[in-house]
């Protein structure tokens, strides 16, 4: 190939596509564009920071210039990508420069949603979605008490056991009746609950925020009841939207995700995504397992040695050390029940099919022993 294999994105997933292609081909010109400083960083270590001691600069493993040195491949930082054109195979960046390519990987990411609220303090919710985003964060901290986060789910209910674990107040609202409602069931989720209230998180469930107000320096939380809550910095968790306009604008075939093929090809054959942008045959899968199957066999396809990704069971680890927790939850549009054993150490929940094939699990505190056993039970994910 004359024209460079082109990857969008700096995020694990570009990183892990250049890595993974230079170890098969070491002669393959390849151009990552990233739209921020394009250091390599692990972004699941941002929820965690404060309890292992992790500043922002620390966190970082690798400057933009080193990694382009060790993996060969040009990098350029603070790039900005206008348009795909997908006809003549170029991309339009900053200064109306043209770059050709040869195939394009988009690792585009994806975006912390933002709910719709009213009130002049909605400019000062924070989120946390990168390096510069938790840099911010942990500068806004200082002598700061108490902090509000709206959502309890994964990431929410990791940074509420991290900043509860470093002194300060956390109190979490979610639209749900438990933490983690997507992932755990009932008796599992208060399981977590319990375990978290018991280093000092509060939760509110049930409960929705309609608007935020700057009182002073504080930040005034009007709930759907009529309740108020004053807090120093308000945190939103509520999820992840794949990043897809630009594809959308490109012509290609979007979804939740841009939508690709088990080849990790989007509907045009020179274009392929992966990450949290992506949606490979139906399933978005926003984690780092999945992010390293896609990247080996992106790889190999990109070089011509077609090679479709296939994912196994891929259990998550919740990073709440107060609760230790795996999750490896069940496909939604399977049909079966939660069969759970629990005591005050621990909470075993498996998802069995009605024939009494394990689906999905959840296992929580002393629970959590059993990880490898049962993940050989589950079935691929995709095969």
């Amino acid at each position: 190939m004359t024209d460079p294999i082109v990857i969008i994105g700096s995020g694990l997933a570009g990183y892990a596509v250049a890595r993974e292609l230079r170890k098969l081909n070491t002669e393959q010109t390849v151009l990552l564009l990233s739209d921020n400083h394009a250091d390599f960083y692990s972004k699941p270590m941002l929820s965690n920071a404060l309890s292992t001691g992790k500043t922002p600069d620390a966190i970082i493993n690798s400057h933009a210039v080193k990694m382009a040195s060790q993996l060969d491949i040009t990098i350029r930082p603070n790039c900005r990508v206008f348009a795909i054109d997908k006809v003549n195979r170029t991309i339009a960046v900053q200064d109306k420069e043209q770059l050709i390519y040869e195939k394009l990987v988009l690792a585009l990411g994806a975006d912390q949603i933002r709910l719709p609220l009213q009130g002049n303090g909605v400019r000062k919710i924070l989120t946390v979605n990168d390096i510069d985003d938790y840099r911010h964060f942990r500068n806004t901290l200082v002598d700061k008490k108490k902090i509000v986060i709206i959502g309890a789910g994964l990431i929410g209910c990791e940074f509420a056991n991290d900043l509860a674990a470093a002194g300060y107040q956390v109190e979490v609202i979610d639209v749900a009746g438990q933490p983690l409602g997507r992932l755990l069931p009932l008796e599992a989720g208060i399981f977590m609950q319990q375990n978290l209230e018991a280093i000092g998180v509060s939760f509110r469930f049930n409960a929705t925020v309609q608007s935020v107000d700057q009182i002073g320096e504080q930040l005034r939380l009007i709930l759907a009841d009529g309740d108020t809550i004053e807090s120093d910095i308000v945190l939103s968790s509520i999820g992840l939207k794949p990043r897809i306009e630009m594809a959308r604008e490109a012509g290609l075939q979007v979804n939740r995700g841009i939508t690709v093929n088990q080849l990790l090809q989007t509907s045009d054959e020179h274009i392929f995504a992966l990450g949290d942008c992506a949606e490979v045959v139906g399933k978005v899968l926003p984690f780092v397992m999945p992010i390293t199957h896609a990247a080996r066999a992106l790889a190999a396809t990109l070089i011509g040695n077609e090679t479709p990704v296939r994912y196994p069971a891929m259990p998550v680890l919740v990073k709440t050390p107060a609760c230790p927790t795996i999750v490896s939850p069940p496909e939604a549009d399977k049909p079966g029940k939660w069969e759970i054993e629990s005591d005050e150490n621990g909470v075993k929940a498996l998802f069995k099919s009605e024939t009494g094939n394990l689906l999905g699990f959840a296992l929580l505190g002393k629970a959590v022993a059993e990880k490898n056993a049962l993940t050989m039970e589950l079935p691929s994910i995709l095969e």
